[in-house]
């Protein structure tokens, strides 16, 4: 059964089954819109439907993959893909909203989905939602897009935030900071959130003592220096104490080949759906979530949220999380209080603070009341959802009264 009435069109840079926390996050709040009415448009091709979401159509104005940057040539294949690629999407996207007849749109507009965005949405009388989940010069991708295509890319993001009917930021920092740039209010915190089935299981999870301490990665390494020191800290923990550490790996990335990679304490699962996820993280002791340390890259530390710190509350497991006093999660788990948050820069005092934690062969009592305080409070998923597909009711009722029935774009 349709929850509002509308067909309604995803338009996001990433196809349906993409893997990675943004993606996930979408299909999460779509759980319960019938496949028959929902449309997707992308910039990126659909690669397989390994996370199951069912949809009605796609349509995907695909990037040459030859000329989308990373290293080399980086600055010539950006100027390339924005003058020439960028207006062949809005013209893409103009017409995929001309046939579907949707009546509203849901905008996430993300790295390179963002100019034909811009040039798209704002310019049709139709209702659209926007979801900002990272702004676009994080990441070092200023030197990667070059600077003033970045910039250009993120006063296109604004723009089109401003011009939505309805708007959400992934993190309440994001959200006062977009408040605080464009005048317009987010209608809630948007993230990855805590089905019913997670809060009966994480209010009646028992203590499981063992003398594994198994430690859960979930998703891409993108502070790898970070990562590496938290390697080091548990090295000395595991040769000084000799606890049975175990780190585990789940993402579509291996990192057997980094330097750091033990192999004799160390596991990698893959790219597991998210039940399969769920299950194999409620298997393990902690959840580590850390951020970058430094603040060199401030509009990602302090606005973005990993989605990996939700996956692991919905798993019932305390968190260790490190990074910037300022950083995002380490305000939320401090706030919290959901395990273990440290900024120590130094893997000897990370150690040493790390330690007194792990002797605890059980220690989800201990932090339980306040993983279900954070959950219930931040990421209650049918309150999100709920909130999320009023805001879709609004941009379809926006969409009937301009544009009418059947709906014609000027």
């Amino acid at each position: 059964m349709n929850p509002t009435g509308c067909r309604l069109l995803v338009a996001s840079e990433f196809p349906p089954n993409a893997s990675g926390g943004g993606p996930a996050v979408v299909r999460q709040m779509l759980r319960e819109w019938p496949a028959d009415s929902l449309y997707w448009w992308s910039c990126r091709a659909e690669k397989g439907s390994h996370f199951a979401q069912e949809y009605a159509e796609h349509q995907c104005a695909e990037m040459p993959e030859k000329l989308v940057p990373h290293r080399r040539f980086a600055g010539a294949k950006s100027t390339i893909l924005s003058m020439l690629w960028a207006p062949y999407a809005s013209w893409h996207l103009r017409r995929t909203l001309l046939r579907l007849q949707c009546d509203a749109v849901w905008a996430i507009p993300h790295n390179w989905s963002i100019l034909p965005l811009a040039q798209c949405l704002p310019a049709t009388e139709m209702g659209f939602h926007v979801t900002i989940q990272d702004y676009v010069d994080v990441h070092g991708q200023t030197s990667r897009f070059g600077p003033r295509l970045c910039r250009k890319m993120a006063k296109a993001a604004d723009k089109v935030y401003s011009a939505a009917t309805t708007r959400d930021a992934t993190s309440h920092p994001m959200a006062d900071d977009l408040l605080h740039r464009t005048g317009k209010a987010a209608a809630q915190m948007l993230h990855a959130g805590l089905e019913a089935h997670d809060f009966e299981y994480i209010k009646t999870k028992a203590a499981c003592p063992s003398d594994v301490i198994s430690i859960a990665y979930a998703g891409t390494i993108l502070v790898e220096h970070e990562f590496s020191l938290f390697v080091d800290a548990l090295e000395r923990i595991r040769q000084r104490d000799a606890f049975h550490i175990v780190l585990r790996f789940f993402g579509a990335h291996s990192y057997r080949g980094r330097t750091w990679f033990r192999r004799e304490w160390m596991e990698e699962f893959g790219n597991l759906a998210e039940p399969q996820l769920g299950m194999k993280l409620r298997e393990c002791t902690w959840g580590f979530a850390p951020m970058a340390l430094d603040d060199a890259d401030p509009r990602y530390n302090r606005y973005s949220f990993p989605t990996k710190f939700i996956s692991y509350l919905a798993a019932g497991l305390p968190v260790i999380t490190l990074g910037h006093a300022d950083s995002s999660v380490v305000r939320m788990a401090s706030e919290y209080q959901v395990g273990v948050v440290s900024s120590e820069k130094n893997s000897d005092a990370l150690a040493d603070t790390l330690r007194p934690y792990f002797l605890d062969r059980a220690p989800w009592p201990r932090f339980a009341g306040e993983v279900l305080r954070c959950a219930a409070k931040e990421f209650d998923a049918t309150r999100m959802r709920a909130i999320l597909y009023d805001c879709f009711s609004a941009c379809a009722l926006l969409s009937r009264e301009r544009l009418g029935s059947p709906r014609t774009l000027a």
